[in-house]
């Protein structure tokens, strides 16, 4: 059996100023490195067989601080799981998503929540049966974590509320050609969130749209 830890990447100054992100490539602040850090010294108390990382650089350079902490040596990109395209939404602040596309005003360019799930599960599934019995640190983005989450588990997802802030860890079992989370009392996945991060639908309004229902 296959473990995953996805991670969600370091902030950066466009989380801080609560700007859409998506594919463009923002890099991690000092804070964000910080972030990074200190999940990689929770990690360091397990055994890892291999770090992946989406090739935006706020990823990668987080996998690379964890790296160092967990003494690997090789982060490998993955393209297959880069960050939610929200088209002509990156970039844009709250209230200028409001001015340009207001209520329920379609977004031009915006990845739909079932194409980002027809990327990423198949790419972690393959990545999991490459790696058959072993740890793999996935570092990666919020709107990829959400989807993961609201395939894999939909109903614990939307009861519990699982923040995914800066720097937090979810963990993922490979099992039966599929991908089932794992129950949320592993010290590594509590740690991980800490009050110095905001949740990422807070710092995301499409995705706080989506869960609103608007």
């Amino acid at each position: 059996m296959t473990s995953l830890y996805l991670v969600r990447h370091g902030e950066t100054d466009w989380n801080l100023d609560r700007r859409i992100q998506g594919s463009t490539d923002i890099p991690l602040n000092d804070t964000g490195r910080a972030q990074a850090a200190r999940t990689g010294r929770l990690l360091a108390s397990r055994r890892w067989d291999a770090i992946v990382s989406s090739p935006l650089s706020r990823a990668l350079e987080t996998g690379r601080i964890i790296a160092r902490e967990v003494g690997l040596d090789t982060v490998t990109t993955l393209d297959a799981i880069v960050e939610r395209h929200y088209g002509a939404a990156e970039g844009l602040a709250d209230h200028e998503l409001s001015r340009l596309f207001p209520g329920d005003t379609p977004v031009p360019g915006r990845e739909t929540r079932e194409q980002v799930a027809s990327r990423v599960i198949p790419a972690l599934v393959a990545l999991a049966e490459s790696h058959p019995g072993g740890n793999i640190v996935v570092t990666t983005h919020g709107g990829v974590i959400r989807t993961v989450l609201n395939a894999v588990a939909p109903d614990e997802n939307r009861h519990r509320g699982i923040p995914i802030t800066n720097g937090s860890v979810h963990s993922f079992r490979h099992t039966d050609g599929g991908l089932e989370l794992v129950a949320f009392d592993d010290p590594i996945d509590e740690e991980s969130v800490t009050d110095d991060s905001e949740d990422f639908v807070d710092q995301n309004a499409v995705e706080r749209r989506e869960i609103s229902g608007v």
